[in-house]
């Protein structure tokens, strides 16, 4: 049997058409605006596998300033899996994130054995929630209501979220902000911040989320704001258990 012979290189803004096909083909929810944002952040890691002459395989890290690093978006072509690549891939990219604090992932239960043998350990459970036509949302008297999020406070966002995150992630909630205006929502109490929520449109499902704040009433305020701006609209979120 004929060896494959792989070739590992960065990722490029010109790859996202094959890229999105390979992600498209498992009808996952990303858009061509997704793979962007992560190419487009030099601190992100995002290398593709080809063989063939032909993308089969892609991986991406989210780094954030090496203190904490979430690989993503791991796809190889169904015809080329049971061949080394996913492992190929993984490691190209641990290696590449060999300074950084911490290294997470999301895993599915098919895909826990083989993170478990690169050394990952479980460290939480999420669960995706996702409904085909959001309707009928309760009407509920709230004391505070989310603003628009201007660009001017970023910043100030990226702090408060921080300190709950653990990592600095400016550059997502400003791409998130520029890119999805109509979803991004602020809550202030006592002109300070008290949460925030973002969003993006995906292939499949809006998705509602990063969403964080100080108490789970205001928590409640931000999510059900989003909700109602996508009533009848298939929508995702990512829940924690705890």
């Amino acid at each position: 049997m004929k060896k494959l012979s792989v070739i590992m290189r960065p990722l490029q803004l010109e790859d996202i058409p094959d890229a999105m096909k390979l992600s498209t083909a498992e009808n996952w929810n990303q858009t061509e605006k997704d793979w962007k944002l992560l190419i487009e952040n030099p601190q992100n890691i995002c290398l593709l596998a080809e063989a063939d002459k032909k993308i089969i395989g892609t991986v991406t890290a989210m780094n954030y300033s090496y203190d904490v690093a979430w690989i993503g978006m791991m796809l190889v072509e169904r015809v080329y899996r049971g061949k080394g690549v996913s492992k190929l891939l993984l490691t190209n990219i641990l290696k590449e994130l060999e300074n950084c604090r911490s290294v997470k992932l999301d895993a599915t239960p098919a895909g826990q054995p083989v993170y478990k043998k690169l050394g990952f350990e479980d460290e939480y459970f999420i669960t995706r929630m996702t409904n085909t036509s959001m309707k009928n949302l309760p009407t509920e008297d709230h004391d505070l209501l989310p603003e628009p999020i201007q660009l001017k406070y970023v910043n100030e966002i990226a702090t408060f979220d921080k300190l709950i995150f653990g990592a600095d992630r400016t550059h997502l909630i400003e791409s998130l902000v520029k890119e999805y205006p109509g979803k991004a929502g602020l809550l202030r109490r006592d002109n300070q911040i008290a949460g925030f929520i973002l969003g993006r449109e995906g292939n499949n499902y809006h998705q509602a989320g990063p969403a964080i704040a100080e108490t789970f009433a205001d928590a409640k305020i931000l999510i059900t704001q989003a909700l109602k701006g996508l009533n009848n609209q298939p929508i995702v979120m990512d829940v924690l258990h705890d």
